[in-house]
């Protein structure tokens, strides 16, 4: 494993409360301002049990309001690189860094909402859910998607450019790496691109079931 920094005061071990107290926990969550902009605090979900977790880094606009993780275009995508690494997403556990989403209005109208980066301060507050999370389901293995969640995860130096695909040390679980956020992917332009972008998230990915062997 390559080292990484362990962000300081990392004890994800010290959280001992369900999945479900958790969840309503988060919904009353003011620790930053993203809440007030914010249609629901959007929280893990996926299998209790789940020996590999994803992390991405915030609900978008359609996670917004439904009230769950990754099940807008960008989690169409994550679904079919999945698919393509053999993995069954129902056995994971899927979550983000950030609870609330972030967004700027667009348009003449601003009725459309575009996501907006969370700030670290904001990543910050939100790590004590994260941590929580991990504690409870205690993953074997924890994959990040993008450089918000690594950041929140491996330290503030992470660089997803430098270190996809590679299984760095974490406190946090036996094995993790950080790899592509699907989003990314839907920001390209150029198709062959994507399709190179699309296999490498696909490869990485499949260090789940290499970490879980």
């Amino acid at each position: 494993m390559a080292g990484i920094h362990v962000p300081a005061g990392a004890e994800p071990m010290r959280f001992h409360r369900t999945l479900g107290a958790l969840r309503e926990a988060a919904r009353a969550c003011q620790d930053c301002p993203l809440w007030a902009n914010a249609t629901q605090t959007v929280f893990g979900a996926g299998n209790p049990h789940a020996r590999a977790m994803l992390v991405g880094e915030q609900p978008g606009d359609e996670e917004d309001r439904k009230g769950l993780p990754f099940v807008g275009p960008a989690g169409r995508l994550l679904d079919r690189a999945l698919e393509a690494a053999g993995i069954d997403r129902r056995e994971l556990y899927v979550t983000n860094a950030v609870k609330h989403f972030k967004w700027q209005p667009a348009g003449r109208t601003g009725k459309r909402r575009l996501h907006k980066t969370p700030a670290q301060r904001e990543v910050d507050a939100c790590r004590q859910w994260i941590e929580s999370e991990i504690a409870a389901i205690q993953p074997e293995v924890i994959a990040c998607l993008g450089a918000t969640a690594a950041r929140s995860l491996f330290g503030r130096d992470f660089r997803v450019s430098v270190m996809r695909g590679r299984f760095v040390e974490s406190a946090y679980a036996r094995h993790a790496f950080a790899t592509y956020h699907p989003s990314a992917l839907l920001r390209l332009r150029d198709e062959k691109e994507r399709e190179t972008a699309f296999a490498r998230l696909v490869k990485d990915l499949s260090l789940i079931r290499r970490a879980l062997r």
